[in-house]
């Protein structure tokens, strides 16, 4: 079941976005995670957030933030992993947006094929300041 974020969700969902981050990034020192991790858990109820929750288990397995027509993030929990889970929430936004858009890390490309193969155009890439990074900017139009 996909709904929307309540604040009592708020400590499973960073801790899924924490690992999640470590797990993927790994070109990334663990540090700038763990730094960034009281930022976002205060910024991230002001997003538009929808979470996946195991309609059997009742636990929160993965959720997509968005601001506007931006992806901040698609995150779901290593287990849940290779399970349409993330299919789902990003059909779920693109049902309800236009267009979409996104900052995706180069090296991270089990998340860039994804969205390749979820019809999302490479429009640019830069190099993230802080992490020294090349990030791609995907975008999606209906």
């Amino acid at each position: 079941m996909i709904r929307v974020l309540q604040e009592f969700d708020l400590t499973v969902v960073m801790q899924i976005w924490l690992t999640t981050n470590i797990r993927a990034h790994d070109f990334i020192p663990k540090e700038y995670w763990t730094d960034n991790y009281k930022t976002v858990k205060n910024i991230l109820p002001q997003a538009e957030v929808y979470v996946y929750e195991d309609n059997h288990t009742k636990q929160i397995n993965g959720f997509i933030g968005l601001t506007n027509d931006y992806i901040a993030g698609i995150f779901i929990k290593h287990t849940a992993q290779s399970k349409g889970i993330g299919k789902q929430l990003l059909d779920f936004v693109k049902e309800r947006k236009p267009k979409l858009s996104l900052h995706v890390y180069e090296k991270n490309m089990r998340a860039v094929k994804f969205y390749q193969r979820e019809q999302f155009i490479i429009q640019s890439e830069n190099i993230e300041k802080v992490t020294n990074e090349k990030e791609l900017k995907m975008v999606w139009n209906k």
